[in-house]
């Protein structure tokens, strides 16, 4: 069963999210059944890809809300993070365009490294402060979960990746989608935002029955008789 994940790099509520779900999913049952995949969003794309205000001055600038309001909504997420274990520096994060980040995602797909990929994308924005703009910064990023140095560079070359991107993005709207995180269960349910692991586990529970019944288990009867397995034993 697939579920999709759409998000953007630069939500903290993103990478909350996704300690949640994973908790969930690591509860389920028949987590080995399950396919995650990772899609682009992007909440603002007009940011520039060399940062030019902090997170705090862009919020106060985007939402109109005052320094007292941004702390308070700081303190409130990074309280938040506390509790699935992630310890968010978001006076650190460098507010800047995740395009490039996303190409970066979206390469390390097809390597089927997307989830790693998009775990230190995370780590890279809220905890480490770093530019994930930075096509330097995202190539090492991408060199620590193990893609190779020469091939990556196709990610931000590749006008494949992203025309991925905007796929994804367009395909969002489609949706109705409106903000993230967004999870998708085998295209059937949908939690929108961070919600809890209790959530989660109720839709993968309803999700996986409804997937199930019509992708039944194939069930042989096996008359067992000489042969070779993949291991190299032959009897």
């Amino acid at each position: 069963m697939k579920i999709e994940i759409w998000s953007d790099v630069m939500c903290p509520f993103c990478y909350i999210g996704k300690r949640n779900f994973e908790t969930a999913l690591e509860q389920f049952a028949n987590k080995n059944r399950v396919e995650v995949i990772w899609k682009s969003y992007q909440l603002d794309a007009q940011l520039p890809d060399i940062a030019t205000e902090n997170y705090q001055n862009y919020l106060m600038r985007r939402k109109g809300r005052s320094a007292d309001e941004v702390k308070g909504i700081f303190n409130n997420i990074t309280q938040l993070a506390k509790k699935v274990g992630l310890e968010y520096h978001l006076e650190k994060s460098q507010i800047v365009n995740t395009f490039n980040a996303h190409k970066l995602m979206q390469f390390a797909k097809t390597k089927g490294l997307g989830d790693q990929m998009e775990e230190r994308l995370f780590h890279a924005f809220f905890i480490e402060g770093k530019s994930i703009a930075d096509v330097a910064v995202l190539s090492q990023l991408g060199k620590e979960i193990g893609l190779d140095e020469k091939e990556l560079q196709a990610a931000f070359t590749d006008d494949m990746y992203a025309n991925l991107v905007k796929q994804d993005i367009s395909e969002a709207k489609q949706l109705g989608l409106r903000s993230v995180p967004f999870f998708v269960f085998d295209r059937k349910n949908a939690v929108s935002g961070s919600d809890s692991v209790p959530v989660f586990i109720e839709n993968l529970e309803k999700s996986f029955s409804e997937w199930r019944k019509l992708n039944p288990e194939t069930k042989l009867n096996i008359t067992q008789g000489q042969s070779c397995d993949a291991d190299g034993n032959c009897e």
